[in-house]
């Protein structure tokens, strides 16, 4: 009974300190601190590509992984095993 009390109570918090943070004015950008700022946006445009690039490496692993299980999954069914112990026996002259 006391979690969802104390859950309630922290989420009034965080938007407390959320509407306190959007009601402050905010303050213009010096000039000397637009360097500042480009040096952040060329890091975030940075980050984003490493992001990107993240994304598209997990999307190929996790379709490379998806067609492995399939291919492993086919390779079990029964009449596909079945013919694969029969092709083995007759290999080894059992």
């Amino acid at each position: 009974m006391q979690e969802p009390a104390g859950l309630i109570a922290r989420i009034r918090q965080i938007r407390r300190t959320a509407d306190r943070s959007a009601a402050a004015p905010r303050k213009a950008v010096p000039e000397n601190d637009t360097t500042a700022l480009r040096a952040l946006q060329a890091r975030i445009e940075h980050l984003e590509q490493l992001v990107e690039g993240l994304q598209d490496s997990t999307h190929r692993e996790a379709e490379r992984q998806g067609r492995r299980i399939a291919e492993l999954e086919a390779r079990i069914e029964p009449e596909a095993l079945s013919v694969a112990l029969s092709k083995d026996a007759r290999e080894r002259g059992l």
